[in-house]
């Protein structure tokens, strides 16, 4: 055979290439399923832009064609992962929703299409690139996302040529990518009828692709599984990737002299570690209200056990990828088979994301809804058990020597090193406050999951309105941005960043909760989180305290269910019972003409009203239905208050200043 039309290594273009390709599919589906979700969000119902998930059965157009994938077809679907990445940055909600929509339905178009014609030239004893690329892409995700402190820099407006300069590069390589694919004919070789392997094939495929998506992509969802050290995670990552290159250079690897059982035993290790890592901090919670409020057991540092060999056997995932990818091209299915079988794959990729979603809006899923509470771990064991069953089929000991996939691990490598030595270096500190303060200036805020009230991303317009109240300290409510649903974004590490304050991120989202945070100038000190008890969606509540001068404030921040449950409001106020200069802050979902106010008030003072009693401010303002509030201990002195009603959320904000 001539080795030009076979090469064992695959070209630094070809990797470039599907680095870029798999980096757009990642962006754009985080996007497609975080523009979806806000539409529920903002209707707290199923919405009927739902509909648009239709997207991901793009793969059935293929089931038209009988024994080619035309050229133009591929150069057509390419082009639009790489245009529909560009374009969304510019779009609303609907529009984002719509054309990422497009660019996920292309690339599940595109990736069969090269799969095809990689094994109809010839080139099935070579090491498939898209392995190669797919280690680039999951390396550049990480480092975008560091750079923009957990939200992807290059879809950050002062950033987006990073986008614009890919996708020119990406564009300008597909072509040289698809004619180098296609010199060696197409009708080349024996086609295998066998499709029940190529449909177990093409689902390990889209497990992969899901489970990277869902945390692997973004280390600080991991991060915040588990509370652990943000700089610990990016670090067990990398080290991971280093170890990875060394058993490359080393000349030992598991498909070099390893069975398929071997194969099968270090996904399943995986697997089970991914699973206790979220087992681990999953919290069983009482079903009987009195045993409210609720502080879920202190894991130990056993805990942190799955979480390493989670991270240090995260590899095995891209190992996965290339022996699938080898073992398709070796099946050279027709268009038709391929359009079945990852339309199945991809059906597969949408009920996931679904059960994903569920585990935290559960409580507005009619019927199945409430099966998914506090069922999070096993989403992804079923993601996983999938993958492992996908294994069955590959054939290690077929697959070219290790060696070969050198260049794109090195690279990856240095990108999450990068990755790590920004976040080591460059993560801003807060100040030292200055001494002999005589003030304390709060905020609290119910930032709708960083969106405005029109249905608009809005992290910086919510971050510059902060900024103007020049606060010391900062209650958020709906701050779980560190899913699927939310893009898999931070936004209080963002926020937390950019205003150079210290954090506290609250519950962790395993549990499912909406999401609450604390931010403070002063260091938080003994940050903890309670629950309350929770009929439908679950609460909690986080209590922490800060020191200005000698003077020590114990910090509550909550977010309370629809209604304000007086049962919840009155498993915090338990906790509050005999505690010195509190301040309890956050959206409580009930007015002040409820009996969980008046209960509130019989032990707290309404900040609001220590500085206007007549509840009607100095402009005439006279928030009588509010459901925001700060609530101080007797005797605090209120300097300031002000409600500001706006639209960077769909809740107002509320600024206190207590003195001294």
């Amino acid at each position: 055979m001539n080795r030009s039309l076979n090469p064992a290594r695959p070209s630094l273009p070809e990797l470039l290439f599907y680095g870029i390709l798999f980096l757009f599919f990642f962006q754009l589906i985080a996007d497609f399923v975080e523009a979806i979700y806000a539409f529920g969000l903002l209707g707290t119902s199923i919405p009927p832009e739902i509909v648009s998930v239709l997207f991901l059965f793009s793969p059935l157009v293929l089931i038209l064609l009988r024994r080619k994938i035309p050229f133009w077809w591929l150069m057509l679907a390419g082009e639009l992962v790489f245009l529909t990445r560009v374009a969304e940055t510019f779009l609303d909600t609907r529009g984002r929703m719509l054309v990422s929509g497009l660019g996920v339905s292309a690339f599940l178009i595109l990736l069969p299409g090269i799969l095809w014609k990689w094994g109809r030239a010839q080139r099935t004893n070579s090491y498939p690139a898209l392995g190669g690329g797919l280690a680039l892409a999951v390396g550049g995700s990480i480092l975008l996302r560091v750079l923009g402190s957990g939200s992807d820099i290059s879809t950050l407006e002062a950033y987006q040529a990073i986008g614009w300069g890919l996708a020119l590069l990406g564009g300008l390589l597909l072509p040289i990518t698809l004619r180098q694919l296609g010199d060696a004919g197409d009708m080349a070789g024996k086609t295998s009828s066998s499709f029940g392997r190529l449909v177990g094939l093409s689902l390990g495929m889209l497990a992969i692709l899901t489970l990277l998506y869902f945390a692997f992509t973004s280390i600080n969802v991991i991060a915040r599984w588990s509370g652990a050290n943000y700089l610990l995670v990016m670090g067990l990552a990398v080290l991971a990737q280093v170890g990875f290159v060394g058993l490359i250079l080393g000349k030992f690897f598991i498909w070099n002299r390893q069975s398929t059982g071997v194969l099968l035993f270090w996904n399943g290790l995986f697997v089970l570690a991914l699973v206790l890592t979220i087992l681990m901090h999953q919290i069983s919670f009482p079903s009987n209200p009195v045993e409210y409020p609720y502080y879920a057991p202190d894991p130990g540092w056993l805990a942190y056990l799955p979480l390493v060999l989670m991270l240090l056997l995260y590899p095995i995932l891209l190992v996965d990828f290339s022996l699938i990818t080898h073992e398709i091209t070796r099946l050279r299915p027709t268009p038709r088979a391929f359009g079945g079988a990852f339309s199945l794959a991809a059906l597969f990729l949408l009920v996931m994301i679904f059960a994903h979603v569920f585990t935290t809006v559960y409580d507005y899923i009619p019927v199945v809804g409430p099966f998914f509470r506090d069922k999070f771990w096993l989403v992804h064991l079923a993601v996983g058990l999938v993958l492992v069953l996908a294994m069955l089929f590959v054939r290690p000991k077929e697959v070219p020597p290790a060696q070969d996939t050198l260049v794109p691990w090195v690279g990856a490598t240095l990108l999450g090193l990068s990755a790590f030595l920004v976040v080591w270096q460059y993560t801003p500190l807060p100040d030292q406050p200055s001494p002999g303060a005589t003030h304390l200036r709060v905020l609290t805020y119910n930032i709708q999951q960083g969106y405005s009230e029109e249905g608009l991303k809005n992290f910086d317009g919510q971050l510059e309105l902060i900024k103007a109240q020049l606060p010391d300290l900062i209650g958020l409510q709906e701050s779980d941005t560190n899913r699927i649903a939310g893009g898999n974004s931070d936004v209080v590490r963002y926020f937390a960043d950019r205003l150079e304050m210290h954090s506290y991120y609250g519950p962790k989202t395993v549990t499912g909760t909406f999401g609450i945070a604390l931010l403070s100038r002063y260091p938080i000190q003994n940050p903890r989180t309670f629950y309350m008890y929770s009929e439908g969606e679950q609460t909690a509540t986080i209590w922490a305290q800060i020191q200005v001068d000698s003077r020590t404030f114990n910090v509550f921040v909550t977010h309370l269910g629809n209604g304000g449950p007086i049962v919840q409001q009155q498993a915090i106020l338990r906790e509050v019972q005999g505690v010195e200069n509190v301040i309890l802050m956050g959206d409580f979902n009930f007015r002040p003409d409820t009996d969980q106010y008046r209960i509130t008030t019989d032990l707290l003072d309404d900040a609001w009203l220590l500085r206007w009693p007549t509840g009607s401010e100095a402009l005439g303002l006279k928030p009588d239905q509010r459901i925001d509030h700060v609530f101080v201990s007797p005797g605090t002195q209120v300097l300031y208050a002000s409600y500001l009603l706006i639209p960077e959320s769909d809740h107002p904000l509320e600024v206190v200043e207590i003195g001294w």
